[in-house]
C-alpha cells in the first residue's frame, strides 16, 4: 500500500489540478505603493481588496516559489469560522470585543463564497457546515463545553447532536455526540488560490514569483534580484516567516500532514453517509480534520512530526512513512469500511504558531511595516479577514478612510513575545505533543471521563490554555 502512495509533490491538490504557469521573478530594483511579501491566501487577499478599494495603488506581490506553494496549497480545504486566540482576546479586551471578532469570522465564510462566485473561481465549494465529533467520554465533555462556549460568543445557529443524530449525518465509528455550525464550507484549496492569483493579476497587481525576500526593513523588501521600495511593506509569510532575516523566533512553523484516498465506491459511501459533505473534525488533543472531496475521496489530516529543529521547513511536502501509517490508521478507526481502500497521496506543510497561539494583524504606523498570520491552522477563512483588515489599516493610515469595524477588532496590533531559542523550542514542542498523544491514548482507553490532567498542564505551559 505504501509503495503505491504518492509522497510529497507539494500536495494532492496540485497533483489533481497541476502546477500553475510560472510568473516572472523580480527583474531588479523597483518601487511600489505597497509591497506584499508572500503569495498565499493572506498576501493575495490583501492585494485583491486593496486594489479593488484603491485602483490607483501600485501593488507588488513577491513570492519565494509560486503562489500557493505553502499552506494555501496544502491545507485540508476547511473554510470555517474558527479563529485562533479568541478566548485570549476575550480576557484582554472583554467578551463583547471577542463576540465582534467571532461575528466577523462568521461573515468571512460567506464573504469568501461570495467573492469566489463574483470572480468565477470554481473551487469545489460546498457550504455543508462544520461537524466536530466526540468518540470518548472525555471528548464528549470537551465537546459540550466547546458547544456552550460557541453559543456564548453569539453563534445561535449551532446545533448539538447525540449519537443517533450524528450517525444520520456521518457514521463515525463510536461517535457519541457532535456539534455542527453552518458557518463552514468544503473547498479545493489550490483551485481557490490559483483563481485568486489570476484575479489579482487581472486587477493590475504586479506578481513576481521565484523571488524570495531575505530581509525586511522599513520601506524595503530585499531579494537576491533587487530591492522593492514602498511606503508599506506587508509580511504575509505565515509558516515560512522564520526564513526571513530576524524572524526565526517570531512564529513557529508547525508541521501538519495529510493523506487522500482513492475515490471511494458507492457501497463504501453507503456505510459512511456524509451526504452533506460537512468538513469533519474531532475533539482529540492531537486532532484530525477531514473532508469528502468533490470526486468522492476522503482527505484527512493531522499532526505527524510536529516541528523540525531550528524552524526548518520542508521542500516538497514529503511525509514520513510512519506519519502516513498513523493517518491511515486514524482513517480506518473513524471509518472501518475504508480498511481496504488505497491511499493515493500523502503530503505535509507548515502553519504559523505564535507564542500565545493567537492570530494577529498589525500595521506599525511609524514604520509602514505590517503583517498578518499566526493562524494555527485556521487560515483559509482567517486570511480573508486579515486581508480586508490590512486594507482598512492602510487606507486609514494613508488618509484615504477612517476607522472601520475591522480596524477596531481586538486582534489588531496585538503583540506577542518571541519563541524560546533552540534547543528549548524543539524540546518544548516535542514534549507538548507527546503529552497530547499520551492523553488521547488514556482517554481512548477509558481511563478518564474528563480531559486528561497532563493535557491540561500542556495547554497551560504551551500558551494554548
Amino acid at each position: 500500500m505504501a509503495g503505491s502512495t504518492v509522497n510529497g509533490g507539494i500536495s494532492f491538490w496540485y497533483a489533481r489540478d497541476g502546477l500553475p504557469a510560472p510568473r516572472e521573478p523580480l527583474p531588479g530594483d523597483a518601487t511600489a505603493d505597497v509591497c506584499v511579501i508572500g503569495g498565499g491566501y493572506t498576501g493575495l487577499w490583501t492585494a485583491y481588496y486593496l486594489k479593488k478599494a484603491a485602483p490607483f495603488l501600485q501593488i507588488t506581490v513577491l513570492e519565494a516559489r509560486f503562489c500557493g506553494y505553502g499552506a494555501s496549497g496544502r491545507n485540508g480545504g476547511w473554510l470555517y469560522n474558527g479563529i485562533a486566540g479568541r478566548d485570549r482576546y476575550a480576557r484582554l479586551h472583554g467578551h463583547d470585543a471577542a463576540v465582534r471578532l467571532q461575528r466577523a469570522m462568521n461573515d468571512t465564510v460567506a464573504e469568501v463564497v461570495r467573492t469566489a462566485a463574483e470572480e468565477r473561481i470554481d473551487a469545489d465549494l460546498h457550504a455543508g457546515g462544520v461537524l466536530e465529533v466526540a468518540y470518548t467520554p472525555a471528548q464528549a465533555a470537551r465537546l459540550k463545553a466547546f458547544h456552550a462556549g460557541e453559543l456564548a460568543f453569539g453563534e445561535k445557529d449551532r446545533v448539538l447532536r447525540g449519537a443517533r443524530e450524528t450517525a444520520e449525518r456521518v457514521r463515525v465509528a463510536g461517535a457519541v455526540a457532535s456539534t455542527w455550525t453552518p458557518h463552514g464550507a468544503r473547498l479545493h484549496p489550490v483551485k481557490l488560490v490559483k483563481g485568486l492569483a489570476d484575479a489579482v493579476a487581472d486587477l493590475g497587481v504586479t506578481v513576481h514569483e521565484s523571488t524570495p525576500v531575505t530581509e525586511i526593513r522599513p520601506q524595503h523588501a530585499v531579494t537576491p534580484y533587487g530591492t522593492v521600495r514602498a511606503p508599506y511593506i506587508l509580511r504575509c509569510t505565515e509558516g515560512f516567516t522564520a526564513s526571513v532575516k530576524g524572524q526565526r523566533r517570531t512564529w513557529l512553523p508547525m508541521n501538519s500532514s495529510m493523506i487522500a484516498t482513492e475515490p471511494l465506491p458507492p457501497e463504501v459511501w453507503e456505510t459512511i453517509g456524509w451526504e452533506g459533505r460537512e468538513t469533519l473534525g474531532d475533539m482529540a488533543h492531537a486532532y484530525v480534520y477531514a473532508q469528502r472531496t468533490a470526486d468522492d475521496r476522503i482527505a484527512l489530516g493531522g499532526r505527524g512530526v510536529p516541528y523540525r529543529y531550528g524552524s526548518r521547513t520542508d521542500n516538497d511536502g514529503r511525509t514520513q512513512p510512519a506519519t502516513i501509517r498513523a493517518l491511515r490508521d486514524m482513517l480506518v478507526k473513524l471509518f472501518p469500511t475504508t480498511a481496504g481502500v488505497a491511499v493515493d497521496h500523502a503530503w505535509s506543510g507548515v502553519l504559523g504558531v505564535p507564542r500565545d497561539w493567537g492570530a494577529t494583524v498589525t500595521l506599525d504606523r511609524s514604520t509602514g511595516l505590517g503583517w498578518a498570520g499566526g493562524y494555527v491552522g485556521s487560515g483559509v477563512a482567517t486570511a480573508n479577514l486579515a486581508g480586508r483588515t490590512l486594507r482598512d489599516l492602510i487606507q486609514r493610515d494613508s488618509g484615504q478612510a477612517g476607522d472601520t469595524e475591522l480596524t477596531g477588532l481586538p486582534w489588531v496590533n496585538h503583540r506577542v513575545r518571541r519563541w524560546e531559542p533552540e534547543p528549548l523550542r524543539w524540546l518544548g514542542v516535542q514534549a507538548m505533543y507527546a503529552a497530547y498523544r499520551g492523553a488521547d491514548r488514556r482517554e481512548s482507553a477509558g481511563l478518564t471521563t474528563e480531559t486528561d490532567r497532563i493535557a491540561r498542564l500542556a495547554d497551560r505551559i504551551s500558551g494554548r490554555g
